[in-house]
């Protein structure tokens, strides 16, 4: 066995069966951003023998300050690619699996199908619940985080050995309840101490070892320097879950699609452009029309008759307001998620960004 691991042998408990355990073991880890950061090294260092990625963002300069598997040099490439790599430089031997794409309700059983082992480093109450139902689904253990601005907290959801998320958390809180990191600011120490929590757990349910956080929380708050604990149990009244569901609009979200999704869809969607004019002069997605966000209200019937409808702006601010009018008049629609920029970002570098 490796030398590398002799730090690990030496602790009481943990010898040669854990190791081999280890390096058997497959993890998918669902996001390389702050909490993935942490997380997928600590695997890869203490030799997990498979870790998957899966994310479907880019590297911007804004994420450089807690999100440090990637660098400087990583910014516009493919996250789940860029800390691939980062696990290659610690250990070649660690074989990887990258899914370039978003984890959505259509593809999460068939990547979990391949796991031993989920750990949550989403960014998104969607994406959570998304997690957790699958790894109900698929009868294995969820180890999840979230972190906001200066707290965090951490558990481990295994539906076959006690209670899992929705047993926490049976109803999502309403839309910006929560803030985001970009919204609200995230203490970087605080998302790797969350993550170095994450990696803990995982090892400690791939080798037996220790007291994993089943039907408990920890809670970290950075700014008194406390930790403190959350016991909770299963709910009895609670329904089982059978099938995976619309998340975002479980979580009170206006129906969305990812900039890789649109992409996929693009030739069947009728695509609204509801920014300004002079946006348009400089940027647009192909085969877009355009109808201002103040136009939308005139524009209603004609909108209405349009197949497979979908909204974009600049950020998905102003697509989300144009939704709610179509809503109130009973037409189906959807928008872009994040908006042109998150196209630029994602799926066309040469639609320029401003």
């Amino acid at each position: 066995m490796d030398d590398r691991y002799s730090r690990q042998l030496a602790l009481p408990g943990f010898g040669r069966r854990q190791q081999e355990a280890l390096g058997v073991a497959r993890v998918l880890v669902v996001g390389a951003g702050g909490l993935g950061s942490t997380v997928i090294p600590a695997l890869a260092a203490a030799g997990v023998g498979t870790i998957g990625i899966v994310d479907d963002d880019r590297v911007e300069p804004s994420n450089l300050h807690r999100q440090t598997i990637h660098s400087l040099a990583d910014v516009g490439r493919p996250k789940a690619r860029s800390a691939a790599e980062s696990v290659a430089a610690i250990d070649p031997g660690i074989a990887v699996q990258v899914h370039d794409e978003r984890l959505t309700a259509r593809n999460a059983l068939g990547l979990f199908s391949g796991y031993d082992l989920v750990v949550d480093g989403s960014d998104n109450l969607p994406t959570r619940y998304l997690a957790n139902d699958a790894a109900v689904l698929s009868g294995i253990p969820l180890v999840w985080g979230s972190v906001s601005q200066y707290g965090g907290q951490a558990g481990v959801a295994w539906a076959e050995r006690g209670p899992q998320y929705r047993d926490l958390f049976p109803m999502a809180p309403p839309p910006g309840a929560i803030l985001s990191c970009e919204d609200g600011g995230v203490l970087p120490t605080v998302v790797a101490t969350v993550g170095s929590i994450l990696a803990t757990e995982t090892l400690k349910l791939l080798t037996g070892i220790g007291a994993p956080l089943i039907g408990r929380v920890t809670i970290v708050d950075a700014l008194s320097g406390s930790f403190r604990e959350l016991s909770y149990e299963r709910d009895p009244a609670a329904e089982p879950i059978t099938e995976l569901i619309d998340y975002e609009l479980f979580c009170g979200l206006a129906p969305a699609l990812s900039a890789t999704a649109l992409a996929a869809e693009l030739g069947e969607v009728t695509l609204i452009d509801v920014r300004e004019p002079w946006e348009a002069e400089i940027a647009t997605i192909p085969g877009g029309t355009l109808v201002p966000l103040g136009r939308v209200p005139d524009a209603i019937d004609t909108l209405a008759d349009e197949p497979n409808l979908v909204l974009y702006c600049h950020h998905g601010i102003r697509s989300q307001q144009a939704l709610e009018l179509l809503a109130a008049r009973g037409v189906p629609a959807r928008h872009l998620d994040g908006g042109i920029d998150a196209w630029s970002r994602l799926v066309d570098p040469a639609v320029a960004r401003y």
